[in-house]
């Protein structure tokens, strides 16, 4: 190896102690009294295991020989033996007991600490933020890596102990024999070697297992968010497939690792065995030599053969670094991003006298973001007056979703300024996507300001309220996961009935009653514009009898708005939108007779 690579490295492995330095001392801050309770526990357990050595000796040389030479020990020999063995196995106990409850704890604690930080986060983060993500790899962060990152503490508090226990024994042993001692010392340094270089080895394998267990969750929740698609088109054996190559994946850095970690056990187990053997042929020329009672060897023996579980908890601890570090990165990833600005944060200019005011507004989703790197919608002029009812016309792309998004705060403009008369803005997005709880709760949201009354106002809005009463439990209802139990037109509807019941000024309608037929979809826009006459409405329509309702029309093409008027002004004077509004109506006409 050259001196270049020795170098690089020699440095590459002070950057890995550094890290699992700094990962210990930040999964320890977050509940410090815990997890000193949990050191002490062991603490307790190493000075007590040390302890017991001495017990065993004195039980063999005042006890145990005598009576093999018909020799009789006294009571108080016995009575200090039983007090030995006895207290020191209760206060041993004790420690075992304090350091297992409380290194529980703390790890628990402290996973529920990171997952409400991940938590907290994500939930600060903007709706682009979100979009650009999976959300099953976002989930993992917050549960599978939370919990990897701390598998570490559950051994810690043990493997610090054993510091103080390898101090106290090893003064111990070499007080008892000074060549036993050195001998039975030498493993340690072995031990050592053998943990830093299994943790070297072993790393990179469970990186790679937890980045595929993130890859794997991800595909499982869109898998599974998916299944009426994938029933429908017949590709349960695609996704099965899929979902068998990532899986294959996993297993694969699994194995890699437990077969490492498998041979390093092993070796645990032979390394010690060995040195206990020598110790026993060395011992047994110390004893007949006089240097060594047959009590002190005895209890030598048992000091060192309670060492190797503790060394092996060293080993546990390091094979643990590797995989909490893994899932640390994955956790800072996180929680180190910069929060996105929410633009709902930022002050929008006061429109008036009007509801909505958009001056030279442009927006272009960022480099590498889901849709696209160019402008989406690009220099809009739109004054939207109080209380009138405004139809957005486009083709499929034109950016009339991303014109309404604007419109609501949920985007912030590249450029430009978005500015509305404050009054509150309700939206009913072209997902109607709906939560598991009943119809009240889909509806109020949990707004104590929103009672049963409201609910049925604009549930009656919806053209729902009759539905609604003939279901058995009524507003108790439950209506599943996603609105599971209503047809598509159901769900918008809900949906609505959830908008009109927030007192805002503004509702903005993103294509929401797509799923309801001409006759209905009229009814609801009819019943919402008179529900209340004093607010806006700004709905993306495709159907010639929405876009007749409406107060104005703003025609988008290609993100830029192409003309404003009355309904039949932006007909008679533009060809494109007049083009677009006959496609719409011939495809209406030409599904109604297919349904006949």
């Amino acid at each position: 190896m050259s001196l270049n690579g020795s170098k690089q490295s020699g440095q590459e492995r002070g950057s890995r102690l550094i890290e699992a330095i700094r990962l210990l001392a930040s999964l320890t801050s977050y509940h410090r009294g815990m997890f000193v309770i949990a050191v002490s526990g062991a603490a307790i357990y190493a000075v007590c295991t040390v302890a017991s050595s001495f017990a065993v000796s004195y039980m063999v040389d005042e006890v145990i020989i005598p009576r093999f030479g018909g020799e009789s020990s006294t009571s108080s020999t016995y009575l200090i033996g039983a007090s030995l063995v006895i207290g020191i196995g209760l206060l041993r106990a004790v420690g075992v007991v304090v350091r297992r409850s409380f290194a529980g704890v703390t790890q628990w604690w402290t996973v529920k600490t990171l997952a409400m930080q991940v938590v907290r986060k994500i939930s600060s983060q903007p709706g682009l933020w979100h979009r650009s993500r999976m959300t099953g790899d976002v989930i993992a962060r917050a549960g599978l890596d939370a919990e990897a990152a701390t598998a570490v503490l559950a051994p810690l508090p043990f493997g610090t102990s054993v510091v103080v226990l390898l101090v106290i024994s090893g003064a111990w042993l070499l007080v008892t024999d000074a060549v036993l001692g050195l001998v039975a010392l030498v493993v340690i340094p072995l031990l050592v070697l053998m943990n830093v270089g299994y943790h070297r080895l072993v790393e990179r394998h469970y990186t790679d297992a937890q980045s595929h267990l993130g890859s794997f969750s991800e595909a499982v929740y869109e898998s599974l968010e998916g299944v009426s698609v994938v029933k429908a088109f017949g590709a349960e054996d695609r996704e099965t497939a899929r979902l068998s190559e990532i899986s294959s994946q996993l297993r694969d850095a699994r194995s890699k690792a437990v077969r490492i970690r498998a041979n390093f056990e092993g070796l645990l187990d032979a390394v010690p065995s060995l040195v206990n053997v020598l110790l026993l042929v060395v011992g047994a020329y110390r004893v007949r030599s006089g240097f060594l009672s047959i009590g002190e060897l005895s209890g030598f023996i048992y000091l060192f053969t309670l060492l190797v579980f503790p060394l092996r908890i060293i080993g546990y601890v390091l094979s643990e670094i590797p995989h909490s570090l893994s899932g640390w990165h994955r956790l800072r990833s996180i929680l180190d991003e910069p929060s996105g600005v929410d633009p709902r944060s930022i002050k929008r200019l006061v429109a008036m006298p009007g509801a909505l005011d958009l001056r030279g507004v442009s927006f272009a989703y960022p480099s590498g973001g889901p849709l696209a790197t160019t402008l989406v919608v690009c220099d809009l002029e739109l004054r939207v007056p109080q209380g009138s009812i405004v139809a957005i016309v486009g083709a499929t792309g034109s950016g009339k979703s991303t014109l309404l998004r604007l419109a609501a705060g949920n985007l912030l403009p590249t450029s430009g300024s978005v500015g509305d008369n404050g009054g509150g803005v309700a939206v009913v997005f072209q997902d109607a996507f709906l939560f598991s709880g009943s119809v009240r709760d889909n509806v109020a949201m949990g707004d104590p300001n929103i009672q049963d009354p409201a609910v049925w106002d604009a549930l009656g809005v919806a053209c729902l309220d009759d539905f609604i009463r003939e279901l058995p439990e009524g507003l108790d209802t439950e209506i599943g996961e996603r609105g599971v139990s209503l047809s598509g037109g159901q769900r918008q509807r809900l949906a609505l009935a959830r908008a009109v019941a927030r007192d805002a000024t503004m509702l903005i309608v993103d294509d929401a009653t797509s799923a309801l037929d001409p006759a209905t979809e009229l009814q609801v826009l009819e019943r919402l514009a008179a529900h209340v006459p004093r607010r806006t409405i700004l709905l993306a329509a495709s159907r010639p009898s929405a876009v007749a309702m409406a107060d104005q029309v703003v025609f988008l093409e290609e993100g830029r708005i192409r003309d404003i008027g009355s309904p039949n002004e932006v007909f008679n004077r533009n060809d494109q939108y007049r083009a677009l509004i006959e496609s719409y109506a011939t495809d209406r006409t030409k599904m109604g007779s297919a349904d006949g």
